[in-house]
């Protein structure tokens, strides 16, 4: 008999737990389900929750326990009411508290899937439409105060709400490596590959004609709609963005650099240019990783590669002046930056590198007229040194001119061209940009 009470009791122990189980789930959905909660309210459900957690045994139970635990920061922000502020919000809606809601509501959301059962299935993806706006602004709000490894987490946790919207997780990434968090940043990079994320797509313009300025419309029909129908709009026009594997890509490889895996990036970079052998952005990339590597060699090569596609690419050329300069091939450099001029007039760096190679003759005049001494002879040769300096100042004069007068802000421009005056005792035009200084 004893036993049979025993029995009895555990049984009767197990249905009051029940019982008390489904008045706490009962209890916390009154309380979710109302549109303007009190601060009473947010007390009794995390009160309530408390109590439900060591009775939630059973999945079901579990899932649903964890559901009203992560929407414990979405019920505290409803019960501030209409008038509370985006700051006010963010105090409550944290990083870390949106990473946590973000695994309770994808738990829920696997868990209904998994049933074939909605029940919050709904209210789940109407909330995050309409919370993701918010969140979006305070991980903006948050990078700009460079808070960056935040920011990261929170775009990361919006990306995990809605795995549609994969730029989100391309700007996790970002601000991870501005973080200089680059563990995540190299996890987030690698998803982005696996996914096979470019990031292309396409802007479409429309011109209010009200106000005069130019829109960003989310889509196509919508635009065309207020240019053709609503009249609302004018001058519609179509904006492409680029791919954005380039950039992760050399993000990916610049971090294995700094890691000390050099060869795991350059294998990297190959390996992308032979899935992708006509992304311009990864060529790029790999012209970079071997510039940052010092083997300036293979990046001549690839710049090379780069300008059979695209002959007229200024800055390639002043780049592989840049390069020959660096090892002193002063003619060949000379005709890299003349090339890079020839195709875009106002270049004012390849102006400015142009003279300094050209300067750099100046030290062997310098040298060799410290040298002499007072003979006959000696004199005359001074005197033909001279001569050729002055040659030369004058050769460089009118590059350095136009770098100033095509960046008047570049000091470095200024203070050669200063120089030069002085040189050439061109007093007066030596004391006006003197004056400028």
């Amino acid at each position: 008999m004893k036993t049979r009470h025993i029995v009895l009791a555990s049984a009767l122990l197990v249905s009051v737990s029940s019982f008390a189980q489904k008045d706490e789930l009962k209890k916390l959905k009154k309380i979710y389900e109302k549109s303007a909660p009190t601060i009473n309210d947010v007390s009794e459900y995390k009160a309530t929750l408390n109590a439900l957690q060591p009775l939630a045994t059973a999945e079901a139970d579990n899932v649903y326990y964890g559901f009203y635990k992560a929407m414990t920061p979405i019920v505290e922000i409803m019960s501030l009411g209409a008038t509370a502020t985006p700051e006010k919000k963010a105090q409550i809606a944290t990083p870390k508290v949106v990473a946590e809601v973000e695994k309770g509501l994808n738990a829920t959301l696997d868990y209904e899937k998994k049933v074939g059962k909605k029940i919050y299935t709904d209210d789940i993806l109407a909330k995050i439409a309409l919370f993701k706006p918010e969140l979006l602004n305070g991980a903006i709000a948050l990078g700009d105060a460079k808070r960056y490894k935040e920011s990261a987490s929170l775009l990361h946790s919006i990306y995990m709400l809605d795995k549609n919207d994969v730029n989100m997780l391309f700007y996790a990434a970002g601000y991870s490596v501005n973080a200089e968090d680059y563990d995540k940043a190299i996890e987030y990079y690698n998803e982005l590959k696996r996914l096979n994320y470019s990031g292309e797509s396409t802007n479409y313009y429309a011109t209010n004609k009200t106000t005069k300025v130019e829109e960003n419309f989310g889509n196509k029909q919508l635009r065309d709609i207020s240019v053709n129908s609503a009249k609302t709009h004018e001058k519609p026009r179509d904006e492409k963005t680029p791919s954005k594997r380039g950039e992760i890509y050399k993000n990916v490889a610049l971090i294995l650099v700094q890691q000390g895996k050099t060869n795991e990036a350059i294998t990297a970079i190959q390996d992308a240019r032979k899935i992708n052998p006509d992304d311009e952005g990864l060529l790029f990339t790999e012209m970079d990783l071997y510039l940052k590597l010092n083997d300036f060699d293979k990046y001549t090569n690839l710049v090379n590669e780069a300008l059979a596609k695209n002959p007229t690419n200024a800055d390639l050329i002043f780049n592989l002046g840049v390069v020959a300069g660096n090892a002193n091939k002063i003619d060949e450099a000379k005709k890299h930056y003349l090339r890079a001029i020839e195709i875009k007039p106002d270049y004012a760096n390849a102006y400015l590198n142009l003279s300094e190679l050209m300067l750099r003759s100046d030290e062997k005049f310098v040298d060799e007229m410290n040298k002499l001494g007072t003979s006959e002879k000696d004199n005359k040769r001074y005197t033909v040194l001279k001569a050729e300096r002055e040659k030369n100042f004058n050769a460089i004069l009118p590059y350095l001119e136009k770098a100033v007068e095509l960046d008047p802000t570049s000091q470095p421009a200024k203070k050669t061209l200063l120089s030069v005056y002085n040189a050439l005792e061109m007093t007066d035009k030596y004391k006006a940009l003197k004056a400028k200084m």
